[in-house]
């Protein structure tokens, strides 16, 4: 049987990478999370291991005993105000972390590393929509710890011909899964759509907009939202486009079109039917107008076709989860 390891599985993109592998595939499946943000519950397959990554003696003791064909990468600090706030912990959590997690994949014959990455690299880009060749200018310490990881990855790589990679950038993760089993449990979330859903329910009592005079055709900012299945989905084609002896590569995951959050907040009113409170607020530093995906590259090279495009839908899932959890 196939055997993957999945850092960070019990997060929300990892719970929904496990849930997809476990229906999909026969691959076996090994979790690791120190469920600092991670729910138990959201592993819905394989085994769950609770451990740090920064513990290397515990790391070890897993790879001494069991043998894995790939990586799949999530575990990350996520939170960009964070990353500035608490730069060391960034480094340490995303860079360090990841550097020793290469280091074991090398010494115990790892085939694949799927690496979860971020637009967040390309800092306020130079070009829409954004291609894997667009310069990368991290301007905070998040998109900074991520890019160095890649550079490490493409690195030990390029030294140790046996190891091949994926490094996938994300555009905006968002919604839940479609049967309401798992969704985004983190309490401090800060992304557009969840928030929005949960103002429906009336856990806060209105939404902020940052920023209403962008140069974009509403004044506020323009992105490329994927469903998160999508983007599980991604990480599996990802791996069997290495398993078929294709070349290490980076791709972006998007749709390759952009919402703004004006229309974000008018679908989440028209699909729950509560015309809810919004206030305007200023720009948050670092903020590009737009940030939309050039997908052409993942949709040319891998088998990978998105099922889920539709801002409607991810809304709905978004908000269904949200009243689930309540």
């Amino acid at each position: 049987m196939k055997s993957v390891l999945i850092t960070g599985g019990a997060g929300y993109i990892g719970s929904h990478m496990v849930k997809f592998l476990g229906e999909q595939t026969d691959y076996d499946i090994t979790v690791i999370d120190n469920l600092s943000t991670g729910k138990q519950e959201a592993v819905l397959y394989g085994d769950l291991i609770v451990v740090d990554l920064s513990n290397f003696d515990g790391i070890s003791r897993i790879f001494s005993k069991r043998r894995f064909d790939a990586i799949i990468h999530f575990a990350a600090s996520i939170i960009v105000p964070e990353s500035v706030a608490n730069p060391l912990q960034y480094y340490s959590n995303n860079t360090v972390n990841t550097i020793k997690l290469i280091s074991m994949a090398l010494q115990y014959k790892v085939k694949y590393f799927i690496f979860s990455s971020t637009a967040a690299v390309y800092g306020i880009p130079d070009e829409i929509p954004v291609k894997e060749t667009t310069s990368v200018h991290p301007i905070n310490p998040y998109g900074m710890s991520k890019l160095m990881s890649e550079r490490v990855l493409v690195d030990a790589a390029q030294a140790h011909k046996d190891l091949k990679y994926t490094t996938l950038r994300y555009f905006n993760v968002a919604g839940a899964s479609s049967d309401g089993k798992i969704g985004q449990n983190f309490p401090q979330a800060t992304h557009l759509i969840k928030k929005a859903a949960q103002t429906v329910i009336g856990k806060t009592g209105y939404l902020e907009i940052y920023g209403t005079d962008y140069d974009t055709p509403d004044g506020t900012g323009v992105r490329d939202y994927i469903h998160v299945e999508d983007l599980a989905a991604a990480h599996l084609s990802a791996l069997e486009y290495l398993k078929q002896g294709n070349s290490s590569d980076i791709f972006n995951c998007g749709y390759g079109r952009g919402y703004s959050v004006r229309e974000v907040i008018d679908t989440m009113k028209k699909i729950s039917g509560i015309d809810f409170t919004t206030r305007e607020a200023p720009r948050r530093s670092g903020d590009p107008p737009i940030l939309v995906a050039d997908n052409s590259k993942i949709l040319r090279h891998l088998s990978w076709k998105p099922q889920f495009d539709n801002l409607a839908f991810i809304c709905k899932t978004a908000l269904g989860w949200e009243k689930k959890i309540a």
